[in-house]
């Protein structure tokens, strides 16, 4: 009698239902498996994607924070450039206004080669005081010890009212004659406009003659004499006459009413 190797109907099924309940408990397992995974994953990524999620909000403020920064950065550099540029006008309209009134004083200044034939009255006109400014080599500025000369002659003017002021201006033997009496007119252009800008005196009491390097005060073989010589000689004259007019009308009594 043969036997069936894998037995009879009813181990056959037997084995069928185990290898049936094992395959099932595998795919449980199977199943069980991943979705602890998934989940693990997604436990562990979760954060993360918070954190990229975070980080590019912060970036993005970050960035908006910036083109700010730097829009009103830009806005502030215009602003400054247009306050800038404004107060350059400014400055140039006061310095055309300045420029403009110097040569408005200067175009009333009374030059001349003499005062001989130009002052009406001359001989009634006396020294009341002089001083004389010195100049350095081709220059025309005034120093501050010339401005201290002219403080002290110009106190000598405030009870006066009938004057001019004659300013003589000269220079060295050095270049050529038309470029020293430019240079001489300079200067006592100088001694002009300080007197002018500081005591208020109007420039038509102001007679300019610039005799270059003519009518020289001292040698010029030597530096000593040609700086003697680089000078403007400040005359103020006064009419008696006039003055002594005042005097007495300011002296008379009273009329008795």
């Amino acid at each position: 009698m043969r036997v069936n190797k894998w037995g009879s109907d009813a181990q056959k099924s037997k084995v069928a239902r185990n290898v049936g309940v094992a395959a099932s408990a595998a795919l449980v397992i199977l199943l069980s498996t991943g979705c602890s995974s998934k989940n693990y994953v997604r436990s562990q990524a979760g954060p993360l994607i918070n954190q990229t999620n975070d980080l590019d909000a912060k970036t993005a403020a970050d960035h908006r924070a910036i083109v700010d920064t730097d829009q009103r950065a830009q806005q502030g550099i215009a602003t400054a450039k247009t306050n800038a540029a404004a107060a350059d006008q400014h400055a140039g309209a006061a310095q055309t206004a300045a420029d403009s009134a110097n040569s408005n004083a200067q175009q009333a200044y009374n030059r001349v080669d003499s005062l001989a034939g130009t002052v009406a009255g001359l001989d009634q006109y006396k020294q009341v005081s002089d001083t004389s400014v010195t100049f350095k080599f081709d220059k025309a500025t005034l120093t501050a010890s010339d401005k201290r000369q002219l403080d002290t002659l110009a106190s000598s003017l405030q009870s006066s009212r009938h004057y001019i002021v004659q300013l003589t201006g000269g220079t060295d033997s050095v270049g050529s004659a038309q470029y020293n009496y430019e240079l001489s007119q300079k200067r006592a252009d100088a001694v002009a406009n300080y007197l002018q800008a500081k005591y208020g005196i109007a420039p038509h009491k102001f007679y300019l003659v610039g005799i270059g390097k003519d009518s020289a005060v001292a040698s010029n073989r030597t530096a000593a004499g040609r700086s003697k010589n680089r000078r403007v000689d400040v005359q103020v004259l006064s009419n008696m006459q006039d003055e002594n007019t005042t005097a007495a009308a300011n002296t008379a009594p009273a009329n008795p009413s």
